[in-house]
């Protein structure tokens, strides 16, 4: 588990990574009042919540943005899935902090968000949603920037004020989504068998029956969510699994195209070089390079 605790605009952002063999709980306490959001990427955790001797559940899947009150009298424990890569942002705001944004903003949270401000309990449950397809691209690129420094920083604050406008943006929507969250909830599995199986992807009519939802629901509505169609995204999941093999293994170009699924090694290396500016074999060569 790898945890980046950064200062953002009197906001404590954690940037959370973990790919364990085995379940594992991390304990984490919250000092003083505070309102907090978690947007995960992926994994899946099980929050445990206690508080004047009662305990509370919160199953976090791929793809939920939550909101909370809580303060150092509640008692948080993740419980983090094994083989499940878990990448999470989570913000916290002092109570008081919000309280003296600048008046614009206040309203923002006073206006959607009136119980986290003004909470009764020591823990207070605030609006649990899908992410929106702007959200997981937020979400994404804070964790694929190759930014390092001061130019990190600049870059993550972006991100963070992106994330936290995109989710109140969904909780004032007035749209009406077709989406259910059940369905949601099946297209976030969906997405989460072919980026496992990227190399062996099921058909689409398999994939239909792994998550219960019918072969043109799932075309139509798997590309209204993550913004582009099934394949599409399993073509993209094997040349970036490609291109993080060649820069990290001593893994042929050859071996990385097997791995990956490929049986050609030139329908590969147009693919990559069409998504990368670069063939494969520059990639290994600057690798090899750096490495000696």
């Amino acid at each position: 588990m790898t945890t980046d605790i950064i200062e953002l605009n009197n906001f404590i952002v954690l940037i959370e990574q973990s790919n364990a063999e085995k379940s594992f709980v991390q304990k984490c306490e919250i000092d003083g009042d505070a309102v907090g959001f978690a947007f995960y990427g992926s994994g899946n955790v099980e929050l445990e919540i206690k508080h004047n001797n009662q305990t509370k559940y919160l199953t976090n899947t791929t793809g939920l943005a939550i909101s909370f009150f809580g303060n150092q009298k509640v008692e948080f424990a993740h419980k983090i899935a094994p083989d499940k890569p878990l990448q999470s942002i989570s913000i916290f705001a002092k109570l008081k902090t919000l309280h003296s944004l600048p008046q614009v903003e206040k309203e923002i949270f006073e206006k959607l968000l009136p119980y986290l401000l003004n909470p009764e309990e020591h823990f207070v449950k605030g609006p649990t949603h899908f992410m929106t397809l702007d959200m997981q691209l937020a979400v994404q690129k804070i964790f694929n920037t190759t930014y390092s420094g001061n130019t990190r920083l600049l870059f993550l604050k972006s991100q963070v004020n992106e994330l936290l406008a995109h989710y109140f943006a969904l909780l004032s929507s007035d749209k009406k989504n077709e989406l259910t969250d059940k369905d949601k909830e099946k297209l976030f599995k969906a997405k989460d068998i072919v980026s496992t199986n990227y190399s062996k992807p099921p058909t689409l009519s398999e994939l239909s029956k792994l998550i219960g939802l019918n072969s043109s629901k799932l075309k139509k509505n798997f590309k209204e969510l993550f913004g582009i169609p099934v394949y599409k995204y399993i073509h993209e999941e094997r040349l970036n699994k490609a291109y993080e093999i060649l820069c990290n293994t001593e893994k042929t170009v050859q071996e990385t195209a097997w791995e990956v699924g490929y049986e050609s090694l030139s329908s590969f290396s147009n693919a990559f070089q069409k998504k990368f500016g670069s063939r494969p074999n520059a990639v290994k060569k600057q690798f090899l390079s750096n490495k000696s």
